[in-house]
C-alpha cells in the first residue's frame, strides 16, 4: 500500500520545531482526510491507540485503508471505525475475533488482504527504511504467492476481486537452491501508536508486549502520531533504552496513565487455587 489516496494537504509536523506535542487527540487527527491509509499499532487488544482511535472517530474520516495486525473486537480498537461503517480496507494478518468484520467482508462491503503476520511486520519495516520490496520463503507454493485469494466478496457468494500472483525466483542460500515470494512494501499517509513513555521531540518507549506492532506501523507512515502514557522533557529518556527515535515521529499526544486498557481473555484463577 502507498500513500497517494489522501486529497487534504498533510502537515508532516508541527510549527514549534523540535517540540512536537499537540494539545489533543482531536487536534493531532484533525488533518486525516477521506480516502487516507494508516497503519495502526497494537496486537489483539494490547498497545492500541485508543484516544486516537476515538478522535478519528469522532472526527469522521471514511473510506480509511488500514494496516493493522487485526482489526480488534467490536465494541473496541479499530472496531470502533468498522463499525461506523468508516474502513473500505483492512491489511492484516488475523481477523477472527470479530463478528461485524466477517459480516462487512462477506457482503462486500469491506476489502480484505490478508498477509502472513512476519510479512506483514516486514513490509511495515521495509516501507519505513524506503525499501521499496524485499523476497522470503513466507507463502512459497500456496496462494499467498499463486494468486486467488478473495480480497473482495460480491455479496452473493463469489469473489469480485482476489490477489494477484507474486513473483517467485530462486536463490541460493547456504549453498541451497530456494524458492522466495517477492512481497512489496507498505509505506501509509499516517500512522497511529501508543507508547509508555514520550519526550518532546518524540523519542518513544513502549511497555513489554504493547510493543509489537507499534515501531514498525510508525515507521511506515509518513506522518506518524503517538499517544503517551508518560509526557518527559529531552534528555529524560537515556538514549538506550529509546525504543522508536524520535525522528520517526511527528506528533505527540499525552493521554495519561489512567486510560482504560482491555484484554482480550482473563485467565487468572483465584487467589490460593491450585493450578
Amino acid at each position: 500500500m502507498t500513500s497517494g489516496t489522501a486529497s487534504a494537504t498533510i502537515r508532516p509536523g508541527t510549527s514549534r520545531g523540535l517540540d512536537k506535542v499537540v494539545a489533543s487527540a482531536a487536534e493531532a487527527v484533525a488533518d486525516i482526510p477521506d480516502g487516507a491509509s494508516l497503519a495502526v499499532g497494537g496486537f489483539g487488544l494490547s498497545g492500541n491507540p485508543m484516544a486516537l482511535i476515538e478522535a478519528l472517530l469522532a472526527q469522521g474520516a471514511k473510506d480509511l485503508s488500514v494496516v493493522s495486525n487485526n482489526c480488534g473486537v467490536d465494541d473496541w480498537g479499530l472496531g470502533l471505525l468498522l463499525n461506523a461503517g468508516r474502513l473500505s480496507k483492512m491489511t492484516a494478518s488475523y481477523v477472527g475475533e470479530n463478528k461485524e468484520f466477517e459480516r462487512q467482508f462477506l457482503s462486500g462491503e469491506l476489502e480484505v488482504e490478508l498477509t502472513p503476520q512476519g510479512t506483514l511486520a516486514e513490509k511495515l519495516r521495509a516501507g519505513g527504511s524506503g525499501i521499496a520490496a524485499f523476497f522470503t520463503t513466507t507463502g512459497v507454493g500456496t496462494q499467498v504467492a499463486e494468486g486467488g485469494l478473495p480480497r473482495r466478496y460480491d455479496g452473493s457468494g463469489g469473489v469480485a476481486k482476489a490477489s494477484p500472483k507474486k513473483e517467485v525466483r530462486s536463490f541460493a542460500v547456504r549453498g541451497q537452491e530456494r524458492e522466495f515470494v517477492l512481497e512489496e512494501a507498505i509505506a501509509t499517509d499516517f500512522a497511529l501508536v501508543h507508547a509508555l513513555k514520550g519526550d518532546r521531540h518524540g523519542n518513544l518507549v513502549f511497555n513489554k508486549a504493547a510493543r509489537n506492532f507499534s515501531p514498525l506501523a510508525a515507521m511506515a507512515g509518513r506522518v506518524c502520531i503517538a499517544q503517551v502514557e508518560e509526557l518527559v522533557e529531552p534528555g529524560e529518556i537515556d538514549p538506550d533504552q529509546v525504543h522508536l527515535p524520535g525522528i520517526y515521529v511527528h506528533r505527540v499526544v499525552h493521554v495519561g496513565g489512567d486510560i482504560e486498557k482491555r484484554i482480550e481473555k482473563r485467565t487468572v484463577r483465584a487467589r490460593g487455587e491450585e493450578a
